[in-house]
This record gives C-alpha cells, structure tokens and sequence, in this order.
C-alpha cells in the first residue's frame, strides 16, 4: 500500500490534498509523509502535479481540500513561525538585476531572525568570486546557485528544491549535492523535484512517483527499481516488429513496453537475453535495426508503468 501513517517524526504531511484548475485535476487526493532529517524526492513528468503540491506545501498556493501540516503546524494558523523555519529554491526566481550578489544575500539574510554569515553562504555555493557581480550578469546556472543560497541563509529546518540543478554544468550539480549532504548531516530536511534520476539516486532516501496528480509508487530507489522485477533492459528496433509472444518466451524475460519506435525488454541476464533475442529476430526473418542494453533506472520504472517519461523531450 502506499499509505502511511502519520507519526511525530514526520516533518511535512499532507493527507488527501486536491487542487483543480478548471477541469485539471492537478492534484487529486494525494497522501505523503515525509520524515524529519530525510531527503525525499518527487518525481514525475511535466504535467504531473508536482510543481503544484510543492506550492502548496511551501504555503505559496492553498489546497481546494486536504490537510497540510510542516513541522507539526499550519499555513493558516502558524505563516510567520514556518517562513522562519523553511527555505525554498524554485524552479526560476525572480532577483533585481541591479543588485549585487553580495547585496541579493544579504537583503535575504535580513528577513530572518538568525543564520549562517552570507559570506560563508557564497563559498559554499562557488559564488564568493561572484560576489560583487550584478545579478543580471549572472548565467544561469549562477542564477540557480544563488537561488539555493538564499534558500539556505535563513538557516532552514526545511529546505525545498524545485529542480535545483536544471542549467548547471556537471561540476556545479556535484557541488549542490555536497550542499545537500552537509545540510542534511546537520538535521536538516529536504524535499527535492528534479529530472535527473542520477540525482534522485544519490541523495534521495525514499521517493514518491506521481502522474495525473496521483501517488502510483513509493519507496526507495532501490524498491523502486526492484519494481520492474529486472536488473537489466534491453532497448531494440527490427523491421518488422517481433511478436510480443516471441519476446515473452525469451529466457529472463519480465515483460515488454513499446516506447518511442523501440521495444523494452525487461531481463534478468544480458548475457543470456541478448543471445536469445538475436536468434529470435534471425529466425523471424526481420532485420535488427538498433540495440542497446543498460542497468535498470527510475524511468525505465516509469516508463513500463505509465508508457511516458519523467523528463519529457
């Protein structure tokens, strides 16, 4: 079951939260529990909800149902007490251009009671050399360093991370993840979205899948991917198709998803798979166009789930 009670351990919960636009149902009676000095990851395609029940959680948007609880408190009743508490990096953030960085942190800094030097905050983030720089100068990818540094200068129990690393180059996202790991290592709490399911992978502890606005797997990486029942995925085009019966009845096989001109192939061995995939397209008479082969990942999960991506291209 993906239910979960709630316990005192817990830092956020929010049980049969719904959100509708229109005739969107962008959330639709979602249930998560997330424990305290945990890293929990929301993944799903565009679309999902995702980006909509973090607003929520974060006190950005109001639920149309449902109860929300951060820290053991409430948007209604506690607004000043939990902004002191969380710090949220969005998916895009909105500074003045004309400000420094140096002068973007600290004006941040100043809405909080306490927190770390901004200084030190700067460093953390690779961005001390950037510090008299004006922000409308910045790349993108510092825009989104700085970003998390004003998420993290109010010194939060709670840090949410709305696809943090889109637009960082690979040695800037492994600097954010050891932010990450020395945040959490101090108590801290993180709810992370992102696309990446290396990311995923590395730093979240257990991570919810939602679609349509709908919880529709739970767990950790590991359970997730043990999911699919497979260690490895065969991806292959031939002309003409096989038979789904033909690839069913290869050794290992855990079943099949047809998915962008390819066909998955779930399996056990590819050293015993492959071999029996080839003698089955010779015998067909058809022509193997492609093949590849890789460990199982959180999307291949979510692709034989739903037939869709996590990260639309």
């Amino acid at each position: 079951m993906l239910y979960r009670a709630q316990t005192l351990d817990q830092a956020i919960s929010c049980r049969d939260l719904k959100k509708y636009f229109s005739d969107v149902k962008a959330v639709d009676g979602l249930d998560l529990f997330i424990d305290k000095n945990e890293c929990f990851g929301l993944l799903g395609p565009n679309g999902a909800g995702k980006t909509t029940t973090i607003e929520i959680l974060e006190g950005l948007a109001t639920p149309d149902s449902g109860d929300v609880e951060i820290l053991g408190l409430t948007w209604k009743k506690n607004e000043r007490e939990l902004r002191e508490r969380i710090g949220i990096s969005l998916q895009e953030t909105q500074f003045s251009d004309k400000l420094t960085v140096h002068e973007t942190l600290h004006l941040f800094r100043s809405f909080y009671r306490s927190g770390p030097n901004p200084d030190e905050v700067l460093r953390d983030l690779s961005l001390d050399e950037k510090a008299n720089a004006r922000v409308g100068k910045l790349s993108g990818g510092q825009k989104q360093r700085l970003a998390v540094a004003c998420a993290l200068v109010g010194d939060p129990d709670i840090l949410f991370l709305d696809e943090p690393t889109t637009g960082l180059d690979p040695q800037s996202r492994l600097q954010l993840w050891d932010v990450v790991t020395r945040f959490r290592a101090k108590g801290g709490t993180v709810l992370l979205t992102t696309h990446y399911m290396d990311e995923a992978e590395r730093l979240c502890d257990r991570i919810a899948i939602v679609d349509h606005g709908h919880l529709i797997a739970l767990g950790t990486p590991q359970e997730l991917i043990g999911k699919l029942e497979a260690r490895n995925i065969i991806e292959f085009s031939s002309e003409p198709p096989l038979p789904e019966e033909t690839l069913r009845n290869i050794a290992g096989c855990h079943g099949c998803t047809a998915h962008r001109g390819l066909t998955q192939l779930r399996v056990d061995s590819l050293a015993e798979s492959v071999p029996q995939l080839l003698a089955a397209v010779e015998k067909s008479g058809s022509k193997l166009l492609t093949l590849s082969t890789h460990a199982a990942t959180l999307e291949d999960l979510f692709v034989s789930m739903t037939g869709r991506e996590l990260r639309d291209v």
